[in-house]
């Protein structure tokens, strides 16, 4: 494989070494001041890094493909492909390489690979002062929720919720690839087309430890759990990470905020539980100003006769929240995916069954 030549001279960089602080828990930090990166325009650089579970040789080509078909330059380490069991390599390094990605000034946006797992482990590697200081495009779904958590919480940067590198671009994806993050529109509308979605077909997978990662489902349909209209900033992502790392330094309280939340390969049960965390805590899902879900692939119980369907859960556990809930918008482990920003206001209209962005996502 060729590695791109223009930004040749930190390829064969060492490393620094990183050490992993202790960060206050986040209820003691202070909120920071929002921070939008720069809008990508053709001909940018985008530095591709692997946070969370290794991506193949393969994978990492058809990612290059992808960004080159949209008009983007791009680069990625040394330890792109370096592999520790399920990991893109150890935690020092993971998270040396996205420090260096933000340090690097030829770089204009960061993407992750993929997902998978092990982004929550980089988090007190990271150097958010770094990050502060050099704000660009964050891009990544699934495990990366953790990351959107914690770099959000920590520097105030708009992180965006979106497909992984390694996965297509349709159509209906790109369209809000390019309002949101190339466009930078201050008013993007969030919403399915007539059809519903279709799934990421299954995938050979030597590796994931949640291998249900791209597995084929029947979406949710699009539907109102509970009526009303609702404003505020959006943070959210999948709903395991999002629960597991409530509570920690890295945590957002969900306060008069828009909640968005997906899953994959969760049996409802697991998901009852976690959604119950949500509802049992107080600056969680009770105090947030609404609440938006997407797809909850490969998500259905094996036996009905055991279990509380998707749908019956979903409700038994949502439809008492006294403020608006809409379930089945466009995001998730699909193939027809929004790019939604991550600490940016929006609009929840369930009757118009609409996301709707209230101000720019980027800078100019």
């Amino acid at each position: 494989m060729q590695r791109r030549t223009f930004i040749h001279h930190l390829s064969g960089a060492a490393l620094p070494l990183v050490v992993p602080v202790i960060h206050k828990p986040a209820k003691y930090v202070k909120a920071l001041p929002v921070i939008k990166p720069k809008a990508l325009k053709p001909g940018d650089t985008i530095g591709l890094a692997t946070p969370a579970t290794f991506i193949t040789e393969e994978e990492l080509q058809h990612a290059e493909k992808k960004i080159r078909a949209l008009g983007f330059k791009t680069y990625y380490s040394p330890n792109m492909l370096v592999r520790k069991g399920y990991l893109g390599g150890t935690d020092a390094q993971r998270a040396a390489d996205l420090n260096q990605m933000f340090a690097n000034e030829h770089v204009d946006a960061i993407w992750c690979g993929r997902g998978g797992y092990g982004s929550a482990r980089i988090l007190p590697y990271l150097d958010y002062d770094l990050i502060r200081n050099n704000p660009k495009p964050f891009i990544g779904y699934s495990d990366i929720t953790s990351l959107h958590y914690g770099i959000h919480a920590r520097t105030g940067l708009i992180t965006f919720h979106g497909p992984v590198a390694k996965e297509d671009l349709n159509p209906f994806t790109k369209r809000y690839f390019d309002e949101v993050l190339v466009a930078g529109k201050s008013s993007v509308v969030f919403e399915n087309e007539t059809e519903n979605i279709a799934p990421i077909p299954p995938q050979p997978a030597d590796v994931a430890p949640k291998a249900a990662e791209e597995a084929n489902h029947t979406p949710l349909p699009l539907e109102t759990i509970v009526p009303g209209t609702a404003e505020g900033v959006l943070i959210g992502g999948n709903l395991s990470l999002v629960s597991a790392i409530a509570g920690t330094a890295y945590d957002i309280d969900m306060r008069d905020k828009i909640v968005f939340l997906e899953d994959v390969g969760e049996i409802p049960a697991r998901l009852d539980r976690m959604l119950t965390q949500l509802l049992l805590t107080e600056d969680k899902l009770p105090a947030a100003a609404g609440v938006v879900l997407g797809t909850f692939a490969d998500c259905e119980p094996d036996d009905l006769s055991k279990s509380l369907s998707l749908h019956e859960l979903l409700h038994d556990r949502l439809s008492s929240l006294k403020v608006p809930v809409l379930s089945g918008l466009s995001f998730g482990h699909i193939k027809k995916n929004f790019f939604l920003p991550f600490g940016i206001r929006v609009k929840l209209d369930t009757q118009q069954q609409t996301l709707t962005l209230q101000e720019k996502a980027v800078q100019s």
